[in-house]
Formats: C-alpha cells, structure tokens, sequence
C-alpha cells in the first residue's frame, strides 16, 4: 500500500514597496506616525521585505527608514541607495537598526538611460556597480541589486553587471521592467536566457519587479516566477510612479488561487489584505476603483440574476476566492449604537488591528456626534473616524464652522467661513461665486473660496471627490482635496455626515500637509 505525498508549493517571497515607490505618486504626502503604521500592518500581515524609502533622497526619509528599521521586527527592512558612495552609506546608517537590514543598490543598464540620463558608458556602470555591492557588503550580510530598465538592455551586458554584483556579495538580484515596456512572454524569455548566461544566479535569489504602464505589472511578475523568480517586489493597491507597480493583493492571490497547478504560494495572511489596502488608499488619499480585482467594492458583488442564483446555490459557480479570506466580509461587520461606550470602541478596533489608544477619547467624541446623526456607526466607520481623529490631532487648525446660501436672482451661491488655528485667533472669510464660474458644485466651491480667504491662501484645486461610506440613511462622507503647492500636489482628506463639512476638514488637511510636506529630490529609480 502506497501513501501519496502532496507537494508543498513553492514560496515566493512578498517585497513590499509601496512605502518607497508607492510614494513616489503625485500628491502622496504622509505623515511620520502614518508611515510606521502602514509598516507594522505590512508586518503582522507577513510580508518578507518591506522596503521603506530612500534614505539619500530627503532628511524625512532617512528619518522614516530608521524609525521603521527599529520599530518594526519580522520583515526585512531595506533601504534604496544609488551606486553612489554617499547613498549607500545613507542607506546602511538608516537600516542599521534593523532586526535583519538590506541595502538595495542599482545603476541603469539600457544605453538609453546611460547615454541620456548619466551621461555615462558602459565601463563606468560596470565599475559603479562593483564599487556599491561591495560598500554594501562590507555593511550588511543582504544585499540587493537592480540594473534600472533591465528589459530594455542588452543582455549580454546586463548579465555582466549582474555577475559583477554576484561576485561582490549581492544575495537578490531584481530584474526590473522599468518603464512597464515588456509583454510576459519576453520578459520570461529575458530571465530564462539570463539565468543561462549567469548560472550564479541559481545560488542566489532572483526578483522581479514590473511596472503597469501597459497593464501587465502582474501578468509580467507571474510570468517572471513561471522563469524562475522567487521574490515579487509590489505595492499595496499598486501605487508607485506613473501607472504604478505591480498590486500586492493580485499577486498573492493570483499564486494562492491558482496554486494547485502552478504550484507556488506566499506566507501572507491574505485575511488582512482588505484591512490594509483600505489603510494605504485612505492614508494615500488614492481611492480604490470599485471594479479592482481582489480589494475593489464590486469584487464580490453580483447583479446578473443568473450569477446571483448561482452563488446562492453554490459560492464557487461564480466565485474563484471568499472575500472572508481576503478581508472583504468587513462590510457585514458589527454596528454600534449611540450607548456604546469607549470599552466598546476599543474593542470592535482592536478586532480590527489598528487600535489606537491615544486616540480613543477623540474618537469616542466623532463616534458619539456621528451616532446621533446616523443611528448606528459600522466597525468600518469606526477605523475611518480613528483616522479621521488621527489627522485632527496634527491638523494645524482645530476648527471650521460655515454657512453656505444660494441667490435665486443672481444664481449664485454664497459662503461665510470661520476658521480656528491651532495657535493664533478665529479667522473669518466670506466669498461667493457665480453661476458662469462655477467648475465643481456651486456650494463646495464658495465653501472653499472662503476657507482660501480666511487662511490667507493661495494653493489650486487641483481635484476634488466624496466618497459616501455605509448603507441606505447611515453612510458617512470621506471628502478628498488635491492641492498645487509650489509645483507639488498634496492631498487632504476630511470626514464628516455633512458634505461641505467634510470638504471643510479636507482643505484644511491638505494646507496643514502643504505647509509640513518635505521636498523630496527626485531620482530616477527602478
């Protein structure tokens, strides 16, 4: 009698880097205390690497890294770093603190990138290459190395960097597709004839790492682990520079799901892939489309009849995951009346991961303003209103208090605003605007006219939305502001039951942004 063995799939290792390239998107400006808590929830949620900035970039993001590198435990903590002496330098001073630290080095290897943006040759990349992996080296024991816009390389000469970057010590090398140039099928041609070229990189990890320009940031990853890669480098709801990186959610339930054939799985608990992905597009003021695969609103909705009667028959005639497994069952969670207390509140959070006890006694006061307007505050509510109580608390205003009123004759609308500095006097501002202006709705635009005036600013608005959260008469409203500011966007975000109020907050979120955002340098990076 024989016993059949199930093989085990697979693990491909999850690096997380929407706190380095995900940042990089336009208007993304976050707070210190809110990049740390995107960073432990990456960690309880069991990414193998977070990659947490560029440490050379900006005093901010060395400061970010560091904080991350001591305060965080479990993952990899890297730090990015040109094949510059001083970057690399930079890099292992921020991770040094690190439970296990990684230096992340690269240098381009298209001529396109070599001839135009270094203004460099070939012999000097060689050289640069060589030079870094081995300062890292002599730093930590993990060290990790990318030739920039790889897929558009030669590969002979990308192979050699890389049998560079080996020699020195580099543990990972990561292949990135740059530009998001490359179709699968090339990109896992590219890494089968470069593994047979550089037979050294059977010994050590190899990576992707695929941008979205063209659609295909997960299709290519996939295709390069189908190659032979065993660490993925994505971001959370696929934030990153330009159309962004490859989705960390898609990743991991694309293995998961399909792993009975392709046999390749990842040690994430994708219970709390909804939790963060939520997290990240609040914090990022970036929306989550409805229709995104695995995290969107409508990834488990069915409005055909047919896919309804199915379902309810048999979940799996339409349905390839369970939102439960994937975090997305959050909607049907527990509602909490207006007697709850602030023992009930801290527990419905705590179930959620992301309790906050310097925060409860703010929190309890929206919930108990919230919860006479509404009736009942939904547990997903709840984390919004810690949020919200979270941005209050560094706000640099403390209030704002308004009218709004609508001219039949002259049809245009017309708003009074008084707003409260965290230090300093009330501040009052009326404005109106003319029908013929008019370029959002008439009220939130006189509304923000006048908090303009009454801060004695000039930023632009770049872009507004409202987002309602809940059901039927009990939905909250998430207001989210882009603003121009010395050719940078940052973005606000405001909650409230009342539309104009939680634009009101939304503004003032976004100036106190404007005024503490740090100017990070802008590098070209993988």
């Amino acid at each position: 009698m024989s016993i059949e063995t199930v093989k085990q799939p697979e693990q491909v290792k999850i690096f997380d880097t929407t706190l380095r390239d995900g940042l990089q998107s336009p208007g993304i400006s976050l707070r210190l205390e809110q990049k740390l808590e995107i960073a432990q929830q990456l960690g309880s949620m069991g990414v193998d690497v977070i990659e947490a900035g560029f440490p050379i970039s900006s005093p901010g993001n060395f400061e970010t890294v560091q904080l991350i590198a001591r305060e965080v435990q479990g993952p990899i903590i890297a730090g990015l770093a040109r094949t510059q002496a001083g970057d690399v330098e930079a890099a292992y001073n921020a991770v040094r603190d690190a439970e296990r630290p990684r230096i992340h080095t690269f240098v381009s290897t298209s001529d396109i990138h070599i001839k135009n943006q270094m203004q460099s040759d070939r012999k000097s990349v060689k050289g640069m290459a060589r030079a870094a992996v081995a300062q890292a080296r002599g730093r930590v024991e993990d060290v990790e190395f990318s030739p920039m816009d790889a897929t558009r390389s030669d590969i002979e000469f990308t192979a050699e960097v890389c049998q560079i970057a080996i020699d020195e010590g580099a543990t990972t090398i990561n292949i990135p597709d740059t530009v998001g140039y490359t179709q699968p099928e090339e990109y896992k041609a590219f890494l089968t004839q470069l593994q047979k070229i550089v037979p050294a990189l059977g010994g050590i990890t190899l990576s992707v790492h695929c941008h979205d320009d063209l659609g295909l940031a997960v299709a290519n990853s996939f295709a390069g682990v189908q190659a032979g890669a065993r660490q993925v480098e994505c971001a959370v709801n696929g934030i990153g520079e330009r159309a962004g990186n490859a989705s960390l959610e898609e990743i991991v339930m694309l293995l998961r799901t399909r792993n009975d054939t392709d046999g390749f799985d990842t040690t994430i608990d994708s219970k709390k892939l909804g939790s963060t992905s939520r997290m990240v597009a609040r914090y990022t003021g970036y929306p989550i489309p409805r229709n995104k695969a695995v995290v969107g609103g409508n990834a488990f909705q069915h409005e055909s009849g047919i896919h309804q009667s199915g379902v309810l028959r048999d979940r799996e005639t339409f349905e390839i995951m369970r939102k439960e497994d994937v975090g997305m069952d959050h909607i049907k969670s527990i509602s909490l009346g207006p007697p709850s207390g602030r023992a009930a509140i801290a527990e419905v959070l705590t179930e959620q991961g992301v309790f906050k006890q310097p925060l409860l006694i703010a929190t309890y006061g929206l919930f108990s303003e919230l919860a006479d307007e509404i009736g009942g505050v939904s547990s997903e509510q709840l984390v919004i209103l810690q949020e919200e109580a979270g941005r209050r608390a560094e706000n640099d205003y403390i209030n704002v208090s308004f009218t709004v009123s609508f001219d039949e004759v002259t049809e245009s609308y017309s708003s009074a605003v008084e707003v409260t500095p965290r230090h300093g006097t009330n501040k009052c501002a009326e404005a109106k605007e003319l029908k013929e202006q008019k370029k959002v709705d008439g009220p939130v635009s006189a509304m923000i006219q006048a908090i303009k005036k009454a801060t004695n600013t000039s930023y632009n608005l770049e872009k507004y939305s409202f987002e309602s959260i809940g059901a039927d008469e009990n939905t909250i409203g998430v207001a989210t502001i882009e603003i121009r500011l010395n050719g940078h966007t940052v973005i606000g975000t405001g909650v409230s039951k009342d539309t104009l109020r939680a634009t009101g907050w939304a503004y003032l979120d976004a100036l106190s942004h404007g005024k503490h955002a740090e100017t990070v340098a802008k590098i070209d990076q993988p």
